[in-house]
């Protein structure tokens, strides 16, 4: 008897990070290449587990439009169409739908992300050719839609009853991640997913969901809760040997809301990959009062070689503002220690937010030439639904909110300046940053060989090219 098929994908739409609590274009991440779409891969194994018959298509990657779809629907016959959808390009990604069921209209489509959590009936109504979306962690509640559960009895969906929209109760955060299968990366090119910096072959492994700081802008306590939700570090261990062994990966991204919050887990999961006599590196984020020598020591032993911190400001009242829950000392004292211990740094400041003024927006710049670390991004304030940042412009009327280019051009005004100005002060910013002696001598004296090099220097076109162009 032939299994069932199911077709997910990034749709024809803008190249984007669909990280659920960060959804930017890629081309914007500056250092940060594509990343692996690892929640479909979770899906497909999911959906392997179900007894269906899985395929992964990434149509942003290289600008495929809806007849590729089209086509791809007709050669793989699938019952099941789901798709990531982001906040920013909702409409471009969701538009397809509708060539899709005048074609096919006995597919069931299926759309997940972060947008859903808030907005999902919304989307519904506007979008008719959406059978189904689900709201919060997807696995579970695909592996009971393909399983054929009635869907009235499926919580965390948002779906079509006949003429009716209903949605039913969200489903709570999955606290057994180790019985979650691993990604299915035999479905996509692992070639593609590259470093930046030395252009080798990159995955991505999330060890860890939830975040308890609940950040006045950020989508991480929304989308994965107040509680930390660790896979355990035998676990994380086994999906590295499979790439290692299986795929010839050795680089990883290992993805959290918070990586080092609990000491004992880091080190028992550091541990863990230097007993294995795996040579990995591994980048990942930190906090910037979560670190301490022993832990700064442990990771880099295990090969991290990188970690992002975000730092969000060079203002104490904006951190303060913003729920931050850091002093600007917490910030210089973790930063020099990861850069004593030969660890780079990348840091994100964001520009935009209700309170931020001309005074607090310099603060910011000039505190991240000081701190001096290898990477910087600097986003513009994007208030996604689900926020706290969301309701706060629309409570006090800051402006209409504007996803066109999301983390680059503000979507909204602050108190005290418009859009438009925190944009010309983001353009400064980056222009001051990277255009700096002490800068420019510090990555080159850290250049390893004349790939590093080459990439780095294009990787600086492009900071250099992306900004001119907006000016």
């Amino acid at each position: 008897m032939e299994k069932d098929r199911i077709l997910l994908i990034y749709p024809p739409s803008p190249v984007m990070n669909r990280e659920d609590r960060c959804q930017q274009p890629t081309d914007d991440l500056i250092v940060i290449p594509p990343l692996p779409p690892s929640d479909l891969m979770y899906l497909a194994s999911i959906s392997r587990r179900a007894g269906l018959e899985p395929k992964i298509k990434d149509y942003s990657l290289k600008n495929e439009t809806c007849q590729d779809l089209l086509r791809d629907i007709e050669e793989f016959k699938p019952k099941y169409l789901l798709l990531n959808a982001a906040t920013p390009t909702l409409n471009n990604d969701l538009a397809p739908l509708a060539i899709v069921k005048e074609k096919y209209p006995e597919i069931i489509t299926i759309a997940k992300g972060a947008h859903f959590n808030v907005l999902a009936k919304e989307t519904l109504e506007k979008f008719q050719a959406l059978d189904i979306a689900i709201m919060g962690e997807a696995e579970l509640t695909l592996e009971e839609i393909l399983s054929g559960k009635d869907y009235k009895d499926i919580l965390g969906i948002t779906y079509r009853c006949n003429s009716e929209i209903l949605s039913n109760e969200k489903r709570l955060f999955n606290n057994e991640l180790d019985k979650l299968p691993y990604p299915a990366r035999d479905l996509v090119d692992n070639n593609i997913y590259r470093r930046p910096d030395t252009n080798e072959v990159q995955a991505v492994i999330k060890v860890s969901r939830g975040c308890p700081f609940h950040c006045f802008f950020c989508l991480a306590t929304p989308v994965s809760g107040a509680k930390v939700r660790y896979r355990s570090p035998e676990n994380i261990l086994g999906e590295i040997r499979e790439c290692y062994e299986k795929y010839g990966i050795k680089n990883f991204i290992f993805w959290s809301d918070i990586f080092n919050l609990d000491k004992e887990w880091v080190h028992k999961l550091c541990n863990a990959i230097i007993e294995s006599g795996l040579k990995i590196t591994f980048s990942t984020n930190s906090r910037a009062d979560t670190a301490d020598s022993d832990t700064v020591d442990l990771m880099k032993k295990a090969g991290c070689k990188l970690v992002s911190i975000g730092i969000e400001s060079g203002s104490q009242l904006m951190l303060d503002k913003m729920g931050k829950k850091i002093t600007l000392n917490d910030i210089k004292n973790t930063v020099k220690l990861f850069k004593k211990k030969g660890i780079k740094v990348y840091a994100y400041y964001v520009l935009g937010l209700p309170w931020e003024s001309e005074e607090t927006a310099r603060e910011t710049i000039e505190f991240s030439k000081k701190l001096n670390t290898h990477f910087v991004s600097y986003y513009t304030a994007t208030a996604l639904c689900g926020s706290r940042f969301y309701d706060y412009v629309k409570e006090h009327n800051l402006g209409d909110l504007n996803y066109d280019m999301p983390y680059f051009y503000p979507s909204v005004n602050t108190h005290h300046l418009t859009k438009e100005r925190v944009f010309e002060l983001h353009k400064k910013a980056v222009r001051e940053y990277y255009i700096r002696v002490p800068y420019i001598l510090m990555m080159l004296f850290g250049i390893r060989n004349i790939n590093e090099f080459k990439n780095y220097f294009k990787a600086g076109l492009r900071v250099l090219f992306r900004n001119k162009k907006h000016e």
